[in-house]
């Protein structure tokens, strides 16, 4: 590599004086998001801890009151080394929600794996209870998510800098998930095969986002969210409703039951 392209790559890895045109920019983005959830190498370590620093701002503070100098000083490193790794603030921004991301899809695995006990294989309902039970912000990080997520989505209807398709892409990939197991239930025989398994799954995870929404602004509880899941899983998987749950009493409503518990 000559002089003047090794000072180019240099200032192109630092963000330096260089702007690159959108699509470039969200693929930058999209490599950015892997190594923030890639395990190994020293400089997905710092960059997660950036990237940790902004979230823990953001969920105390607010989206607005995360600036670099004040995610450098919340990571306890200098302001120089923040914009080495991430450029401008925007950038910050969207590789840490990526990385958010990336730590929700994981956490909902994680569920789904332990739902389905030593050496089994999760069922479509199994797979889809934990993706919809992980979308509730029932403790602290499933909180910062929601909370750090929405600030930036709201940010983002009117700074065109913040790019929402990334997120926007992760979102559909969840629906493509959910549709999938249902197709393996319907073929089952454990869903009822008129339902239209694209247009329910897209329903489950607007609710699910909706709900985590109703929580986080103290309209509904943690557990009247997930009651509402349960019901719909009920219509969804009618043959596993009796292993899962008791009918509720003849003449008693399912909310007013589901409260009993």
């Amino acid at each position: 590599m000559t002089g003047l392209s090794s000072h180019r790559a240099r200032r192109r890895r630092s963000g330096i004086g260089v702007r690159l045109a959108r699509p470039l920019i969200v693929n930058h983005h999209q490599k950015r998001a892997l190594s923030l959830a890639s395990p190994a190498g020293s400089s997905s370590v710092m960059e997660r801890q950036i990237a940790d620093a902004l979230l823990r701002t953001a969920a105390t503070r607010g989206l607005h009151a995360a600036g670099m100098r004040e995610v450098a000083a919340e990571a306890g490193v200098s302001l120089r080394l923040v914009q080495y790794y991430f450029g401008t603030k925007e950038e910050l921004l969207l590789a840490a929600m990526q990385y958010l991301a990336a730590r929700f899809s994981a956490r909902a695995v994680a569920r789904f794996k332990q739902a389905s006990g030593s050496g089994g294989s999760a069922s479509p309902r199994d797979v889809i209870a934990a993706i919809l039970a992980e979308a509730l912000p029932a403790d602290d990080d499933r909180r910062t998510f929601y909370v750090v997520y929405t600030a930036y989505l709201a940010l983002s209807l009117t700074d065109p800098a913040l790019a929402i398709a990334p997120l926007v892409k992760n979102s559909d990939t969840v629906t493509s998930v959910v549709a999938a197991q249902l197709r393996a239930a319907q073929a089952a025989g454990d869903t009822p095969a008129h339902l239209d398994p694209d247009l329910e799954a897209f329903s489950l995870v607007a609710m699910s986002a909706g709900l985590a929404t109703s929580v986080l602004a103290g309209q509904s509880s943690i557990k009247q969210a997930q009651a509402v899941i349960d019901y719909h899983l009920d219509r969804l998987f009618p043959a596993s409703r009796p292993a899962l749950r008791p009918a509720p009493v003849k003449g008693t409503s399912y909310r007013a039951a589901q409260t009993c518990h």
